[in-house]
């Protein structure tokens, strides 16, 4: 067996949609007649099966590593068995409790990534029909080879990249793959040049995709990875995952305050050794003190604030995957989003319609049969205006898509398209003037038909009217005929133009075509197309009595026909997408269009929605394959569209927007979007028309495809990322507090005004509940008028390290101040002056948790009982405070004593200290700031 396949290098080199049909054929050694039974076994053995490589998953027990892996959980576990030692069981068990809860939750939220590959093998055809030494046989696609010919219908699946050789009426669904929002007519004929785009590939079809019309017959060129979607797969695997901007931040503020807290711990037992203290004593204080120092809640509260936020997510209607990705999305610049069913419909719509030098727009979107017809922006009576309602039963009797609605329990019907997206938007608009297709059918028989194909580029059917109907079709009745038939024909403008002799007027009258209607009517359609619609031409001829009996008349009644009008038809813009779009911008956020489509039709999309800014431009995929990796890094913040694109050139786009220092999120629904989901900051997926592949790419999903859900998870992502900022501020200006208190204390009074247990306690009571209710607070006002946070930008900025060390101070004044004045209270009672610091200490800190609710706004402005979750932890951390002070046998466990009233005198004025001085700081920074 040979260790390099001539098929792989086949793949590598050569551009099979540049070859012709016979060149092809040569390449592969094969013929219209297929493989012998020992070519496809010899084959098979030498290229492998057609199935997509799995790359190693990750075992449980490296992702648990993953989990332990961290300086702050490591810190945590050494301070837990260092406590478990010194006989503090509780403190031991509750910091191992913390670890073991936020490595489980890890774990379960993250096991996801691998799944990707999983997905794109369910989209691979089950079954393949191919030609084997002239004999038609269905067999397994993962069977099939290179050189096999295999033969298409509507409603396969491609089994893997063929070569066409014959196509009827072929067309194919490729949305998946490419971003084309219609089916795409294919030519075997064709011989494209080489460096044509994936989507303008009309003569090769791709494994994944689907027939949607026509027959035809290709062979097959590439399998299983070296498909196009196997390429893709391979880009899934070469993307590392990495840490979210705020894994980043946590990981090095933890390092450094476990390194520093080490430190400091370690000075403290020195000075108090040197100072004669006993070694023991000190170092069970320097032991309580770093357990004190390491933010033990931090993993913690970082977890249960991201699964609180995603819960609330998904009451808007997003799906969250890995928990870290809820607060990356709150720091997102950029949202690249695909065009076709995310920033659009993926409906095709009837928007307007040309009648005899009128020019109606049509109401509504997608397939719901809902939208009044409008003439200069009012809405009309279509009785009034015959020959538009003669427009849409020909474009609903030509037609082969079926309409169907759902309903159940008297909910509102729900509408799926069955057939050609173009045909089933010409349903809608005939339902929306009243058609019942049903009807029609059964009064216009149709007797024949010439399918579209794409070199006539039009399609004609023939319809047999045994009872006149006026009211149905009023131009087709003839009142001195009892039999007759009528021939209709849709199809491309101006084709079906030349073909007409006449047109109707609006009073369904005939008239002949002069050239000046015909040079209106091209002005028309250069109207239409200049807005991006898709054009379609509606005519029609009447053939008398004897015409039905000749079954050959259709081929010859495509002359002096009678041009009724013009249909043009969009993929509109989802509703929300606009309002969306400016609430993005007014958070700072850049939203850039990425899509497979024609870049007219983009453009066009993305100016009615407000997406392409005045100076911005619009690059393609061919524009791309021209540039240097740095030239695009240079071009990309001057572009607000990139059309024709293929799955490489978005994940080039990405990386250089991501060179650029931005965040980028990424959205998408087709598998020509995974990679790019994969390897952006924060993938987005569309929950009801994206593929599994995407899906499971993406770290979040929204359950309604709706692009304001991403601006309500951007918005989410900021309060947790402002609550998890809260929560370090409290955090950091107690923790160290209490070490500035020890040290101080020790260098000065050579002794500690607290104990180990008092410190282990204080910290279990502080980090704990307060701090998880910091987590819960609501958005703050204003925070979706923000820019987008720097990426850079560490967790401590500039303004809250100054907050910082202003509480700093004040903490250690009042504490050390309690402690001076309770030993001058009672000289004789050292516990006394221990209790009063740690009855000081221990509230304020409570205290400081309210004026920690907010960095900006006064406590009075965010409501001081707001928060009903502070509001319990208060009460319940001041219960485990006054406990200690106040039970009996909790006294001896503490070294506490009873405080009287003449000690609450003391103590009460200190409390407020430190929630002024924050308060203050607010003012200050704010005025600062202005």
């Amino acid at each position: 067996m040979p260790t390099t396949s001539p098929h792989n290098d086949l793949q590598t080199e050569t551009r099979w949609h540049a070859l012709s049909i016979e060149e092809s054929l040569a390449r592969l050694q094969t013929g219209p007649e297929g493989l012998s039974p020992s070519e496809v076994q010899e084959r098979l053995e030498r290229y492998g099966p057609n199935r997509l490589r799995e790359a190693p998953r990750t075992t449980f027990w490296q992702m648990l590593w993953e989990q332990f892996n961290n300086f702050v959980v490591i810190l945590l576990i050494v301070a837990a068995v260092i406590s478990a030692l010194l006989g503090d069981y509780i403190e031991a068990g509750a910091i191992m409790a913390i670890v073991v809860l936020n490595a489980v939750l890890g774990v379960v939220q993250e096991r996801n990534a691998e799944e990707a590959l999983a997905a794109l093998q369910k989209m691979a055809a089950p079954e393949a029909h191919v030609l084997r030494g002239g004999t038609r046989l269905t067999v397994p696609a993962e069977e099939v080879v290179p050189g096999d010919i295999v033969l298409l219908e509507a409603g396969n699946y491609i089994p893997a990249d063929v070569r066409l050789l014959e196509t009827v009426n072929l067309r194919v669904e490729e949305a998946p793959l490419t971003g084309e929002s219609v089916p795409v007519e294919k030519d075997a004929e064709s011989v494209l040049p080489a460096d044509a785009a994936l989507g303008d590939r009309h003569n090769m079809a791709f494994m994944g995709t689907i027939v949607t019309y026509g027959r035809g017959t290709g062979v097959v060129v590439a399998t299983g990875m070296q498909t196009q979607i196997g390429q893709i797969a391979e880009m899934l695997q070469s993307v590392e995952d990495e840490q979210t901007p705020l894994q980043r931040r946590l990981d090095d503020l933890g390092r450094t305050l476990g390194w520093a807290a080490l430190a400091v711990c370690g000075l403290v037992f020195v000075v108090g050794w040197v100072q004669g203290n006993s070694p023991l004593d000190m170092f069970l204080i320097a032991v309580s003190l770093a357990i004190a120092a390491v933010p033990e809640g931090l993993p913690a509260v970082v977890t249960i604030s991201l699964a609180l936020g995603m819960r609330e997510m998904v009451k808007r209607h997003a799906l969250i995957r890995r928990l870290a990705s809820v607060e990356t999305l709150g720091s997102a610049t950029v949202i690249c989003s695909d065009k076709t069913g995310t920033l659009t419909q993926n409906q095709m719509t009837v928007t307007r319609i040309w009648v005899a030098d009128t020019v109606f727009q049509v109401e509504g979107s997608g397939y719901t049969p809902e939208g009044h017809f409008l003439l200069d922006g009012k809405p009309i009576s279509l009785d009034d205006y015959p020959a538009l309602t003669t427009t849409l039963w020909v474009g609903a009797l030509n037609n082969d898509a079926v309409l169907e609605v759902h309903s159940e329990n008297g909910e509102r019907p729900r509408y799926r398209m069955v057939g050609d997206p173009t045909e089933g938007a010409l349903i809608v608009a005939a339902a929306k003037a009243g058609a019942n297709l049903q009807d029609l059918q059964r009064a216009y028989t149709r007797e024949q038909e010439i399918p579209f194909d794409s070199t006539r580029k039009r399609m004609v059917t023939l319809h047999n009217v045994e009872r006149p109907r006026r009211e149905a079709l009023s131009p087709f009745t003839d009142e001195n005929a009892r039999r007759w038939d009528v021939a209709l024909v849709k199809g491309a403008p101006d084709i079906v133009l030349d073909l007409c002799t006449h047109y109707q007027r609006m009073d369904d009258s005939i008239a002949p075509l002069d050239e000046a209607m015909r040079q209106r009517i091209r002005q028309a359609i250069d109207s239409m197309s200049a807005d991006a619609l898709r054009v379609l031409a509606l005519a029609y001829r009447l053939l008398p009595e004897e015409a039905s009996e000749d079954k050959g008349i259709l081929e010859h009644v495509e002359k002096e026909l009678v041009f009724v009008g013009l249909v043009g038809m969009m993929d509109p813009p989802r509703p929300e997408v606009i309002p969306a779009l400016k609430t993005a911008r007014k958070a700072g956020i850049r939203t850039i269009m990425i899509t497979g489509d024609y870049p007219k039709t983009a453009q066009a999309i993305a100016r009615e929605i407000g997406l392409l800014r005045p100076g911005h431009g619009v690059l393609t995929g061919a524009d791309l394959e021209g540039m240097s990796d740095e030239e695009l890094q240079a071009q990309v913040e001057r572009v607000d569209v990139f059309a024709r694109v293929s799955p490489q050139h978005k994940m080039r786009i990405v990386d250089a927007l991501r060179k650029r220092g931005e965040v980028v999120a990424m959205t998408g629904d087709g598998v020509n979007d995974a990679p790019s989901i994969k390897l952006a900051d924060i993938g987005i997926a569309m929950g009801i028309t994206g593929t599994d592949v995407t899906k499971e790419s993406a770290d979040m999903v929204l359950t309604d495809d709706n692009y304001a859900s991403i601006v309500a998870a951007v918005e989410q992502g900021r309060v947790i990322y402002s609550n998890i900022r809260k929560f370090v501020y409290y955090l950091l200006s107690c923790n160290l507090a209490e070490i500035a208190i020890i040290f101080l204390s020790t260098l000065f009074y050579r002794t500690s005004p607290l104990t180990a247990i008092q410190l282990l306690w204080l910290n279990l009571v502080t980090d704990g509940a307060p701090a998880l209710a910091l987590g819960t607070e609501k958005a703050e006002p204003g925070i979706m008028e923000q820019p987008p946070r720097p990426p850079d930008e560490p967790v401590i900025n500039r303004f809250m390290q100054f907050g910082i060390a202003i509480q700093t101070i004040a903490i250690t004044a009042i504490t050390l101040a309690a402690y001076i004045l309770g030993r001058a209270l009672h000289p004789e009672m050292p516990q006394f002056a221990e209790t009063m610091a740690f009855v000081t200490l221990s509230i304020s800190e409570l205290a400081r948790a309210y004026t920690a609710r907010s960095e900006r706004y006064p406590l009075l402005k965010m409501g001081i009982f707001g928060n009903r979750n502070m509001n319990l932890a208060f009460v319940f951390s001041m219960a485990l405070v006054l406990a200690a002070v106040y039970v009996p046998f909790l006294q001896t466990v503490f070294d506490t004593t009873s405080l009287g009233w003449r000690q609450w005198e003391v103590i009460i004025p200190l409390l407020l200290i430190p929630s002024v001085a924050s308060e203050s700081v607010k003012y200050y920074l704010q005025r600062h700031k202005a």
